[in-house]
């Protein structure tokens, strides 16, 4: 077991595709960026572990919410934000060393391929999330789960990807970007915007430091380059090559740049996006509070749609990101912090603040055809955008359009590789797709030896 913990610990320090990268804070190495506690001083004593200070400001409110419904089970908890790597590999230290873990933890879903293993250190969250599990979003859950099923971590939202565009662009060249459906649709639409705005507006960015238009690539035809729970890493897929190739052609034409940067979502992409330099740009449901948080001059220019898609009838979604919360194997009153969680964020009271504060969109199905949940214009997001966001999530979920791409242990070699090295190859030196993708194939066999 200690072999393996180890092994685990060097795979936690890997670096993964952070969506809150331009929210991290600094700090000394290993300390806490800031420190907080809720809740009576007699109540049960919790401590809870995350990297994002926004969620622990949300858990907060959700103790105070909890301590006036259950006067009988009053609890405190000491809240910790950690800068993201920092957090993970003290989490993963302590639980090997077994003690000086928290109680509860956020835990990005690239890390948690490392708690999936027989030998798991994390308190079963199955009974807690019984009376909440028929209304989730099960991909959401399995993603968060053991090999057998066992549930091990909450979701925080779906991370439903969406096409996000510059209505105001469009209009002020009279094209219609709303009659769009398909990839070869788009391409279109990005030659008439260069000629019409002279070249000065890209249609889009293409990613060399993100994978998330090749998961959308792989959800549309049902594919998955990590092989799934049980599968073989393949990542030399037709729709990976399609995507790339695409991509490729639209940087040939002049119809798109390269992300600054690496994607869209550090300072750099803010600025591409709020100056107008690029029109549109797929990214998950979570994306909606980075235009209130750090580009609210845009409030009333941006619309949302579905993603295009290769062919008439693929899904044109994918859940992207996401963080899971656990109660872990030291915990000294488990149950109740189980119970707990699984209320913060499962409940109705939860995924209200889960939309309002933080701008998620919830796992809980059964709110999205809630009217007076979904469009509740007191709601930020639902008059800051052209379109109330859940009247996107209702059309997918209508259309069963959201697919899967699995998060296992040879993700973070799989979105290492393609990061550092296969992007950068085939866009910013023009290597032909095959030859990349086979090169990364090779490199990625020999890592997983």
């Amino acid at each position: 077991m200690m072999k393996r913990w180890l092994g685990i610990a060097l795979t936690a320090m890997m670096a993964a595709s952070l969506p809150f990268t331009a929210m991290a804070e600094e700090a000394a190495e290993g300390e806490a960026t800031a420190v907080t506690t809720v809740g009576p001083e007699d109540g049960t004593h919790f401590e809870l572990w995350s990297f994002v200070d926004v969620h622990n400001e949300f858990y907060g409110k959700m103790v105070e919410a909890w301590n006036e419904e259950n006067p009988d089970k009053q609890i405190n908890v000491t809240f910790s934000t950690y800068p993201y790597s920092d957090m993970h590999n003290k989490l993963m230290m302590s639980l090997q060393a077994g003690s000086g873990a928290p109680d509860m933890c956020d835990v990005e879903i690239g890390q948690f391929p490392n708690y999936t293993g027989d030998d798991c250190p994390l308190y079963p969250l199955t009974d807690a999330l019984a009376d909440y599990e028929a209304d989730l979003v099960t991909s959401r859950l399995d993603v968060y789960s053991k090999a057998d099923g066992t549930r091990i971590g909450v979701p925080t939202h779906v991370g439903a990807a969406v096409m996000y565009w510059n209505a105001e662009i469009f209009e002020q060249y009279g094209l219609d970007y709303k009659s769009v459906k398909t990839w070869d649709d788009y391409t279109e639409l990005g030659r008439q915007l260069k000629e019409a705005s002279n070249g000065e507006v890209y249609l889009t960015s293409v990613d060399t430091g993100g994978v998330d238009w090749m998961w959308v690539a792989m959800a549309e035809y049902g594919e998955d380059w990590t092989g799934g729970p049980d599968g073989e890493v393949n990542v030399q897929l037709e729709s990976v090559k399609k995507m790339m190739t695409m991509q490729q052609e639209w940087l040939n034409e002049g119809i798109a740049m390269i992300s600054t940067d690496g994607h869209v979502d550090l300072e750099a992409g803010f600025k591409n996006v709020s100056e107008g330099k690029i029109a549109s740009f797929p990214k998950a449901m979570w994306y909606m509070s980075r235009f209130v948080n750090y580009m609210p001059e845009m409030e009333g220019k941006y619309d949302i749609t579905t993603i295009p898609v290769f062919e008439e009838g693929q899904k044109c979604s994918v859940g992207i990101g996401g963080t899971g919360t656990v109660v872990t194997e030291q915990c000294q009153n488990p149950e109740l912090a189980a119970e707990w969680l699984a209320w913060a964020k499962c409940s109705l009271s939860g995924e209200e603040h889960i939309w309002a504060d933080l701008g998620f969109d919830v796992c809980n199905k059964s709110l999205w055809h809630d009217d007076a949940f979904a469009f509740d214009e007191s709601n930020v997001y639902n008059t800051f955008f052209r379109v109330k966001p859940y009247e996107i999530l209702r059309q997918l979920d209508d259309e069963d359009a959201i697919g899967t791409v699995y998060t296992v242990s040879a993700s973070p070699t799989i979105n290492d590789y393609m990061c550092t090295t296969t992007l950068n190859e085939v866009f910013e030196d023009g290597m032909d797709v095959e030859e990349a993708l086979q090169e990364a194939q090779d490199y990625i066999d020999m890592e997983l030896m």
